[in-house]
């Protein structure tokens, strides 16, 4: 089992800034990449920013420059760090890790529960 604990959520107003965190522990052997999602109401899940476990990074466009995804890999943990928020950012924010449990070569993606941002205007 692959659990996912996110925390840093909160209110803030435009403008502010946020740090949300995400520890994975349990049974795992190696984890490719971590990223965080986010999914507004009534809207789909759609992806913030990844960073692999080779240091390779992908942001949505609408985040650039105003966010910042960094990773420790001893330590199986992934941050956020959000600047200049506004409130479209506002979301519940989910970490996902893709993580190998195995020496198969397989990996498969677990979820946290979620930590929602919410940015007053």
């Amino acid at each position: 089992q692959v659990q996912l604990v996110e925390s840093g959520g909160g209110l803030v107003q435009a403008g502010g800034s946020l740090r949300l965190s995400c520890v994975a522990s349990g049974r795992i052997i190696s984890i490719n990449s971590m990223g965080w999602y986010r999914q507004a109401p009534g809207k789909q899940r759609e992806l913030v920013a990844l960073i692999t476990s080779g240091g390779a990074i992908n942001y949505k466009d609408s985040v650039k420059g105003r966010f910042t995804i960094s990773g420790d890999n001893a330590k199986n943990t992934v941050y956020l760090q959000m600047n200049s928020l506004k409130p479209e950012d506002t979301a519940v924010y989910y970490c996902n890790a893709g993580a190998s449990r195995d020496h198969t070569g397989r990996y498969y993606p677990y979820w946290g529960q979620g930590t929602q941002v919410t940015v007053s205007s």
